[in-house]
């Protein structure tokens, strides 16, 4: 009996993080040798007690690690990791503000989402490009 209690805790936990998030997954969808990923927003909650800040992040982070994305603000987009990581995406100067509220899709021929190299595209075709990304460290607001 203890083992099928324990069969069902992956799934728990599974709904926990979906819920967490609001429901929306990233999907994965394969064209003609691209990879495209659908990413959903979710609204970003903003602490008082919380200070984030950046710090030094990868060039690349795995596509699949990716839970969901908050809008930062006009140049940036957050995104939320699987393990509770909080990346934030710089964009390109020159984009223009871009309605990324519905989510956004992400294209890219590995499993990698890179700085420098992919771009964020909205529904209605437009797109910038993820300049860096900036590792989000909580800290106690003083």
């Amino acid at each position: 009996m203890t083992i099928f209690r324990l069969a069902w805790l992956p799934l728990l936990l599974g709904l926990a993080v979906s819920a967490q998030f609001g429901g929306g997954t990233v999907t994965r969808l394969i064209v003609r040798d691209e990879i495209i990923w659908r990413v959903p927003v979710v609204p970003l909650h903003r602490t008082p007690a919380l200070r984030w800040e950046e710090r030094k992040g990868p060039k690349c982070i795995a596509a699949s690690s990716m839970a969901a994305a908050a809008i930062a603000d006009e140049t940036s987009v957050d995104f939320l990791l699987r393990d509770r990581t909080r990346l934030r995406a710089s964009l390109d100067s020159d984009c223009p503000t871009l309605d990324f509220y519905g989510g956004f899709y992400l294209q890219s021929d590995d499993e990698k989402v890179c700085a420098g190299r992919d771009e964020i595209r909205n529904r209605m075709g437009g797109s910038c490009r993820i300049e860096r990304f900036r590792l989000m460290v909580p800290s106690l607001a003083k």
